[in-house]
């Protein structure tokens, strides 16, 4: 074996000592857990744990049933889409994954909606009529909100 060759094996052989070293250390570290809270994905279940729900929902933060700050993640089935609703409050939504589709007013048209890509970002302002889905993939989103975060079904148009 040449010297350069073995130069190389050996400082290979201590980065990869180093790095083990530096995962080990940061594997062991303990939180102060007054500084921040973790949950894994595991321990953040989706409502309809089945996964047969046309829309499912995981709660990250907070609860969109009452007063205050609150973050969800939505999945829509393909071909699941919203009536038109209304909500009382802004929400915020960030596409995550699949192409969300979104329509305004009265009128249910699922072909006169808007394509929203993955990382595109959506204002709902509260009180305003929409409606929005899922064509032909999955669409998972991420919603945050002032609570209540209910929405109210109106008479649709003809």
């Amino acid at each position: 074996m040449s010297y350069g060759a073995s130069c190389r094996i050996s400082r290979h052989l201590i980065a990869t000592a180093l790095l083990a070293g530096l995962a080990g250390s940061a594997a062991a570290a303990e939180l102060d857990p007054k500084a921040i809270a973790i949950r894994q994905a595991d321990e953040l279940k989706w409502r309809d744990p089945t996964g047969a729900a046309p829309t499912n929902q995981k709660v990250l933060f907070g609860d969109p049933s009452k007063p205050g700050f609150y973050m969800v993640m939505n999945r829509f089935k393909p071909g699941n889409f919203s009536k038109p609703h209304f909500h009382p409050n802004d929400r915020f939504i960030t596409v995550l994954q699949g192409t969300w589709y979104v329509g305004t007013g009265n009128k249910w048209d699922k072909d006169a909606t808007i394509a929203v890509k993955p990382g595109g970002a959506v204002t709902h302002y509260g009180k305003q009529v929409h409606y929005d889905g899922a064509k032909d993939e999955e669409v998972i989103v991420l919603i945050t909100g002032e609570g209540p975060g209910i929405s109210t079904a109106v008479d649709m148009a003809q």
